[in-house]
């Protein structure tokens, strides 16, 4: 069984091609040109284990919003099909991962239910390079909307911005490998409704 996603977006906008294989041992190709974005997709590929290739090219003369939009629309939707019919998988999971500093919760339910819970420290700084740190928590609602799942991503304590968008990023990573992963004592869809 492979467990690969492939998802073409073309807009007015943006161009987006994302491929994921949720088996792969976390080898990245990402070039987005907002380069704060690269970094975090990175930490999602290598940290998740996920082999993710990911090609934009967007109306950055405008500014990075939509760019970094459309590819996390494009990836949760590549993430969904990679997923499949969800037979076998773990589907709930969690990871706490710190930064020096900052320490990211997330929890997610691999559900079929597009949900978001996103809290942060209040008064973080408002730009990482040219990344808009507000655009962390559209970034997930894209994600979720696309992949359809739960997540909640909780920072209870961070002081630099850089530290507080990069262990969500990690912790997101990891949680969403354990969810995805194959147990090996479920044959079937992890769910009484029989369909996730």
């Amino acid at each position: 069984m492979t467990r690969k996603g492939r998802v073409e977006r073309t807009t007015k906008e943006t161009s987006v091609v994302v491929e994921i294989d949720l088996d792969g041992k976390g080898d990245v190709d990402i070039s987005t040109g907002v380069g704060f974005y690269d970094h975090m997709l990175d930490q999602l590929g290598r940290h998740g284990l996920f082999d993710l290739t990911v090609k934009t090219e967007g109306d950055l003369h405008i500014d990075s919003h939509h760019t970094i939009e459309d590819t996390s629309l494009a990836l949760g939707a590549a993430f969904k099909q990679a997923l499949g019919d969800k037979r076998g998988i773990v589907r709930f999971a969690n990871a706490s991962v710190p930064l020096d500093e900052s320490l990211a919760q997330v929890t997610v339910d691999l559900s079929g239910r597009p949900y978001l819970v996103h809290t942060e420290p209040e008064g973080m700084a408002p730009m990482i390079g040219s990344y808009d740190t507000t655009m962390t928590r559209h970034i997930l609602e894209s994600f979720v909307a696309q992949a359809q799942i739960a997540l909640h991503v909780h920072v209870p304590y961070g002081r630099n911005a850089h530290h507080i968008v990069e262990c969500q990023f990690k912790a997101l990573a990891r949680a969403l490998r354990y969810a995805s992963e194959l147990d090996p004592r479920q044959t079937g869809i992890p769910s009484t409704k029989g369909a996730l």
